[in-house]
């Protein structure tokens, strides 16, 4: 059936595109794409471009974007939208902020007793409520590889998250998700990072301490993991990437172990 998004899709498609050798690049970057079929790979090659027409990237002085960078954010944008559908989940922010380095922002925060502190904090990354997203250019070029590391992805899983609002660890689930087991399994293993910190501050976490400062945050850094190290996610909170892997409808985990059994040569090198 003809529509006039379809229309505009492809008119876009066919104005903007991305010569083989490009993507080629790009893919070559982003190792965690790595195990995706031809049509996966197809789709985000095609979604890549759609989302850098509908999003204005504003790189800062100092930040120098060409094509290969503006695709190299944009597939790791996508990547989880991969299996989500059409709709519309970047949806209420139009611009992303490209900073040449770590950037200074103002801080606010209210206790529990009702005090409010302020103070000014260094960030590789933000995402504003109905404001756009904020990344430092190192950080996303850091990004793509199997390090438990995508400031990216966790940006924008700040944006799946505010869909219901503030950001507060709960993004829109699917209706054949159920809310309990999602709270349990989040609410569980942010317990158990917070335990373990408070009685090993100096012990190694199981994954970005970052992630216990709050839901929201424990929600982005889980994400990142799912993506970017989904075995030491697994290993972790086993409950959590469950829970990931129903709303995200991938699992990078088996396409990970898949690649190590197949190629050797992958284990040493992811």
């Amino acid at each position: 059936m003809w529509s006039l998004s379809e229309w505009r899709r492809q008119r876009i498609l066919a104005q903007h595109p991305v010569a083989p050798g490009v993507w080629h690049e790009v893919r070559q970057h982003l190792s965690i794409l790595d195990g995706l079929d031809d049509e996966q790979d197809s789709w985000l090659r095609d979604s890549s471009v759609l989302f850098l027409q509908d999003k204005h990237l504003t790189p800062m002085p100092g930040v120098e974007l060409t094509e290969t960078g503006r695709l190299l954010l944009a597939a790791q944008a996508q990547l989880p939208l991969l299996n989500l559908g059409d709709l519309n989940w970047y949806q209420g922010f139009h611009e992303i902020v490209l900073y040449p380095d770590d950037f200074i922002s103002p801080q606010r925060h209210r206790d529990a007793s009702g005090v409010e502190h302020e103070w000014q904090g260094t960030h590789s990354g933000e995402a504003w409520q109905q404001g756009p997203v904020v990344l430092a250019w190192p950080g996303v070029l850091s990004s793509g590889g199997w390090e438990g590391y995508n400031l990216v992805i966790h940006e924008l899983a700040h944006k799946l998250d505010m869909l219901n609002g503030a950001a507060n660890g709960m993004p829109p689930l699917h209706s054949s998700m159920k809310v309990s087991d999602w709270t349990q399994a989040m609410q569980q293993a942010y317990d158990q990072l917070n335990h373990f910190l408070d009685h090993h501050p100096d012990g190694q976490a199981p994954i970005d301490p970052y992630a216990a400062e709050d839901p929201a945050e424990f929600f982005a850094v889980t994400s990142e993991y799912f993506f970017s190290a989904p075995d030491l996610l697994n290993h972790a909170y086993p409950q959590v990437y469950q829970q990931l892997s129903l709303f995200y409808r991938q699992d990078p985990l088996t396409r990970l172990q898949t690649l190590q059994s197949e190629h050797p040569e992958y284990r040493a090198e992811h």
